[in-house]
């Protein structure tokens, strides 16, 4: 019987395939059944890793603390407008009240995120009060929600500004009654959101002409040397940032490896300047250039503020290089 099956299907019409090539086809079969569901489509719907997605951003920047509820209700104001955006946490422990904080925390971070990025800032000491609530669309094509108290001045002298609006519509804020306490909630939070699910920005209410400015401290060149002003903390290495740029302290005629003088406070402290921590032994001090340009000063492996006993805002002198 087996005989008379086989001369029967060979007479059909061909050859019996292998059992290699039998297998090489199932081997196929299966390879194909792992290929990514892109790899199948037509051309043209190709996918590529490399572009970028229309995924809305907000970068979210608070005084708030995490040691309580503030920041989670503000995230769940706006997933509930606009469920797809990815937000970013820049800071939530900004100093309290700090205007000056703030702001260089949003003019450091905001030149490394693309145009279209919403940044959402809430530093507001004078939350409830008649300071306006605005949107500000810089020049690079970026959009900050924030209050009108200095935060945008740092940005506004770098990016320059295309536009304000002042946030007056109820319809981009909370739709409950507001309160006079949690603009972050109530007005700030939805409008980002707002922004982020597509909302033409200039129906948020009126155009406002002007910022309002900082009083930003600024250093001071004089025959003498220059003096400036330790301006924050760089947690948690207990660095001590400044506000004198890099490149005024180079006119101070210094070279790596000199031995400086500082003044911080009250206190003159001795110290090398060099590029980088490990430059100097272990706990020892040093002046450096930090990776924002300006002067910095820190131990290595150590802790500055904590070792001097150092924290901002106090005054600091450095001297011309002696001839």
């Amino acid at each position: 019987m087996s005989g008379r099956i086989s001369k029967r299907i060979v007479s059909s019409g061909g050859s019996i395939p292998s059992p290699s090539a039998i297998f090489r086809a199932a081997l196929a079969i299966a390879l194909l059944s792992f290929l990514p569901v892109a790899a199948q489509e037509s051309p043209g719907k190709e996918s590529n890793p490399h572009v970028a997605t229309n995924t809305p951003t907000i970068v979210f920047m608070t005084d708030f603390g995490i040691a309580n509820d503030a920041v989670p209700i503000c995230k769940g104001v706006i997933l509930g407008i606009a469920g797809n955006t990815r937000i970013v946490d820049l800071s939530h422990t900004v100093t309290p009240y700090s205007i000056e904080d703030g702001g260089r925390f949003l003019a450091g971070t905001s030149p490394y995120f693309p145009p279209g990025t919403i940044f959402l800032v809430v530093i507001d000491p004078g939350v409830g009060s008649t300071r306006k609530a605005i949107i500000v669309k810089s020049r690079r094509g970026q959009f900050f929600v924030l209050p009108d108290n200095g935060l945008m001045t740092l940005v506004e002298d770098r990016d320059g500004i295309e536009g304000i609006r002042e946030i007056t519509n109820p319809a981009w804020m909370i739709g409950t009654r507001l309160s006079s306490t949690f603009h972050g909630r109530d007005i700030f939070s939805p409008t980002a959101a707002h922004l982020a699910a597509g909302w033409n920005w200039t129906e948020a209410g009126p155009e406002v002409k002007q910022l309002v400015r900082a009083n930003l401290r600024a250093p001071r060149m004089d025959t003498s040397g220059i003096n400036g002003d330790v301006i924050a903390l760089d947690d948690p290495y207990g660095n001590l940032v400044t506000n004198i740029p890099a490149e005024d302290f180079q006119k101070l005629g210094y070279s790596v490896g000199d031995r400086i003088v500082v003044r911080v406070g009250q206190q003159e402290i001795t110290m090398p300047y060099h590029k980088t921590f490990s430059d100097v032994p272990t706990g020892q001090p040093l002046l450096y250039i930090d990776s924002r340009g300006r002067v910095g000063l820190a131990v290595n492996q150590g802790d500055f503020s904590r070792e001097y006993k150092l924290r901002p805002t106090i005054p600091l002198f450095i001297p011309r290089k002696s001839k």
